[in-house]
């Protein structure tokens, strides 16, 4: 066996079964092995980032670790932001990178790839020598799951047609349940939850293995339940959910969170988001429970912190309170959940003329798109309007790219996640600014890929968040502004179908073309760049 069909068995082995990629000189061939002989699938990419966003996606969604490939030099440096935004998610996936042959250090596309990979956040592991191939692709996908990031595993060229013989290796990433901790940290915090009079129960994407558990602790304390952004949807269908706590909670919402006297936290590193630079912290006792270290107390320093799984936990936090027979806290009684939840409808007339009112679009939209539905956020002025008002079925059904604080990243994570959810429809919101940074570049992979993907472009032909620091200082936002082609007739350009919004009676056909797709739709609403909401960050 040659070294480029070991690394593809290799992957075969772990049941890798899909892989996202562009191919070069250094990796056609362990791609074509790839699929031709062990059946596998190989989604073709139009530009390397790409591939990393698509496979950390597809990792996320379908609870494995994702695959990306692509050749050496500038296919590694167009990842570079790419991988950044998967190591700042903490989610596992494994980049296999062509590298130049060290015998031949003029080749123009030579760079020291180690150090390119560094300054991302993301490991590097060195394929080392033809004979040690199939156990360095088996340590990059432990490594992967163990340290919840990325790994590139490094593939010089000349190893490729060199003849080893091919050893299955599979290294288990051990993960059982972390044990509740005992001693004076949960002693504490089971103290400050049993005398809390309002508390109020948060959980974070680290905690979505958990629901169930949280959801009997939150019942049986009688406290309403919050998510992070990241964890939208968890609660979705729970009589005291309160949805997103934070920046981006309701008025009312946040008046609520205001009044608690006790915060218990799992599964999340409490962002200053989260947390609104501290101020909802402030007059509580803060309890955080989170299986990893590093990062309990990252942003935020509780009053009392367990080490510890989210689910275990919740079951011991409960044993206690029943065991000391402590009394629920009223506190859900006091509450008015559906309007602490409820956002101001939109205006349908509030629009000038040739433009959508947003909030009233979002609204149709809400009530119009397929129910069981993924969705997934660009970066941009328009998110915080969409984490809102658009809702998902749970937690696992939602994807935001806010790792890094950039646009146009939305459209491949959204390709990525269609192949783990091939079952139901994937619904994209991005900008016109993103989508023409990113979602250009791979609207015709959906399509060719024949995906079921919907796309919402907000296009208030302007980088908004740019425009509105102009306004607020009474200066001319002019160099802002972008007279972009009509990203509806690029859609239909692409192989897609595309519906432009410009007014309220748009919005019927548009909703009339997400029932009769048949095809990745790109729905365009026309904005009025003086009339966009503000983000709520």
């Amino acid at each position: 066996m040659y070294v480029y069909q070991s690394i593809a068995q290799s992957l075969a082995d772990h049941s890798l079964d899909t892989m996202f990629g562009l191919m070069g000189d250094a990796n056609l061939f362990m791609v074509d092995h790839f699929v031709r002989d062990t059946g596998a699938s190989f989604v073709p990419v139009a530009y390397e980032g790409s591939a990393v966003l698509m496979a950390l996606a597809h990792g996320r969604v379908a609870g494995k670790v994702g695959i990306a490939t692509i050749t050496h030099g500038p296919a590694l440096t167009n990842c570079v932001t790419a991988l950044t935004e998967a190591a700042r998610a903490h989610i596992p996936m494994v980049l296999l990178a062509g590298d130049t042959a060290v015998s031949n250090p003029q080749n123009l596309q030579n760079i020291d790839q180690r150090e390119t990979v560094k300054i991302t956040g993301a490991g590097f592991e060195q394929l080392r020598a033809p004979e040690t191939a199939s156990y360095d692709v088996a340590h990059a996908i432990y490594r992967a799951q163990v340290e919840k990031r990325p790994i590139v595993l490094n593939m010089p060229v000349d190893f490729m047609w060199q003849e080893v013989e091919h050893i299955r290796h599979v290294f288990p990433a051990y993960t059982a349940p972390a044990y509740v901790p005992e001693g004076d940290d949960l002693d504490q915090a089971i103290g400050m939850i049993a005398s809390a009079k309002r508390p109020i129960i948060l959980a974070g994407i680290g905690a979505k293995d958990s629901v169930a558990q949280i959801k009997a602790l939150a019942d049986r304390l009688e406290a309403p339940l919050a998510t992070t952004l990241k964890a939208k949807g968890m609660f979705k269908d729970h009589p005291y959910n309160i949805d997103i706590f934070g920046t981006l909670s309701t008025p009312a919402a946040y008046e609520a969170i205001g009044k608690a006297d006790c915060i218990i936290a799992f599964g999340t590193s409490l962002h200053h988001f989260t947390t609104d630079k501290g101020a909802l912290m402030k007059g509580k006792r803060v309890i955080q429970i989170n299986d990893t270290v590093t990062e309990v107390a990252k942003n935020f320093h509780p009053d009392a912190a367990l080490v510890a799984d989210a689910g275990l936990t919740a079951d011991n936090i409960l044993w206690w309170l029943n065991e000391a027979e402590i009394p629920g806290s009223g506190f859900t009684s006091e509450l008015d959940i559906p309007a602490l939840t409820a956002h101001p409808k939109g205006n349908p007339e509030k629009a000038a003329a040739g433009y959508v009112n947003f909030e009233y679009a979002l609204d149709r939209l809400e009530e119009a798109l397929p129910k069981d539905r993924f969705l997934t956020t660009d970066g941009g002025r328009f998110m915080t309007e969409v984490w809102c008002r658009i809702s998902c079925p749970n937690a696992q059904s939602f994807f935001a790219t806010t790792n890094f604080g950039s646009i146009g990243l939305g459209l491949q994570v959204a390709i990525g996640a269609g192949y783990a959810v091939s079952d139901r429809p994937v619904v994209l919101f991005t900008g016109d600014g993103g989508f023409m940074m990113g979602g250009l570049n791979e609207f015709n992979t959906a399509v060719r890929m024949k995906q079921d993907l919907i796309v919402i472009v907000a296009n208030d032909s302007a980088y908004g968040a740019e425009h509105i620091q102009f306004l607020d200082r009474k200066m001319d936002p002019g160099l802002t502004m972008f007279d972009w082609p009509s990203f509806a007739q690029v859609a239909t350009a692409l192989g897609g179908q595309g519906v432009r919004v410009s007014c309220n009676e748009d919005l019927d056909k548009a909703i009339n073309a997400i029932e009769t797709r048949d095809k990745p739709l790109l729905i365009e609403l026309q904005l009025d760049p003086n009339d966009v909401p503000r983000m709520r960050m």
